[in-house]
């Protein structure tokens, strides 16, 4: 017999490269997951693990395991999932990755709904931006991971997932509340000669895009993706921003004029690893986050 913990210590050395990784990642010490390899090399029979220097690689036999028991270990989650429902979700547990905005708003409403209606549910919340989120959740570190897209996403994200959308966000004109400009507020083109404040490239990939389509590049000069401090930053008079409403949900400088920008939205999606139905326990929290943003306070 193969004892399920140790597959999961194997995977994750394999998925972490190293054994300390592999420690970390599972909060374990390492002596704990060296013995529980050499557990597990002597249950199956043949060496799993090569020792080079300092590194680590798998044989062939721990290939073929690892690629076996990352099926086998998601059997098994599904059959929990499919246990906790027929026990009327007396107990469960549920994990989410959601991004920093949505976890300041959107999801302690949604946690708070869970926690009233199944109180033995087990929730657990991670922050993550888009990318880790539906790495995790394909890497079954998740169950639900909570998203924003601009526009139609590459079909590739999309892959093995099933998307509900929630909402989507107006995105607006963040400037100084005492400052005038010559044009409309409204419009990206007014700030073609302004300093901007913007977040990483990956993150300011829609703002340069949709500037290109106003005819011009934005001049990024302060880089932060902590929508608190871009707000103190515009305030302090040290360029313009353009933030989605949930980040202004979660905080509002009293320093900083907003502008809703006509036709500029983001969408706000819960993804789910594999085929309708979810799990149920991932179904609950699924309702509870249609149920919150169905609530009149949360205009479309």
């Amino acid at each position: 017999m193969i004892d399920l913990s140790r597959l999961r210590v194997l995977v994750a050395v394999a998925r972490e490269g190293s054994v300390t990784a592999a420690a970390e990642a599972l909060h374990y010490a390492q002596p704990s997951v060296s013995h529980q390899l050499a557990k597990l090399e002597a249950e199956v029979g043949v060496p799993l693990l090569q020792r080079m220097g300092r590194g680590i690689r798998l044989t062939e036999a721990g290939r073929l395991l690892v690629e076996r028991a990352e099926s086998i270990l998601a059997q098994v989650e599904s059959v929990h999932a499919e246990l906790d429902e027929l026990a009327g979700l007396g107990t469960g547990r549920v994990r989410l990755a959601a991004f920093p905005s949505a976890l300041a708003t959107l999801v302690p409403l949604a946690a708070a709904r869970v926690s009233a209606q199944y109180p033995g549910i087990e929730l657990t919340l991670v922050e993550a931006e888009p990318p880790e989120a539906l790495s995790a959740l394909r890497n079954n570190d998740v169950d639900v991971a909570l998203i924003f897209e601009h526009g139609d996403p590459p079909q590739r994200d999309r892959r093995d997932t099933t998307m509900t959308p929630l909402l989507e966000e107006p995105l607006y004109m963040v400037t100084p509340a005492d400052r005038s400009w010559d044009g409309p507020r409204a419009e990206l083109a007014t700030y073609a000669e302004t300093r901007w404040i913007a977040g990483c490239e990956r993150c300011r990939e829609h703002l340069v895009a949709a500037c290109g389509r106003a005819g011009f590049s934005p001049i990024v000069e302060f880089e932060t993706d902590d929508y608190v401090a871009v707000q103190a930053l515009v305030a302090a008079g040290l360029g313009v921003s353009l933030l989605p409403g949930l980040t202004l949900r979660a905080n509002r400088h009293p320093g900083v004029r907003l502008d809703r920008i006509p036709g500029m939205r983001r969408q706000v999606v819960a993804a789910v690893y594999g085929k309708p139905p979810a799990p149920q326990p991932a179904q609950v929290l699924l309702d509870a986050l249609i149920a919150t943003v169905s609530e009149p306070e949360w205009p479309s």
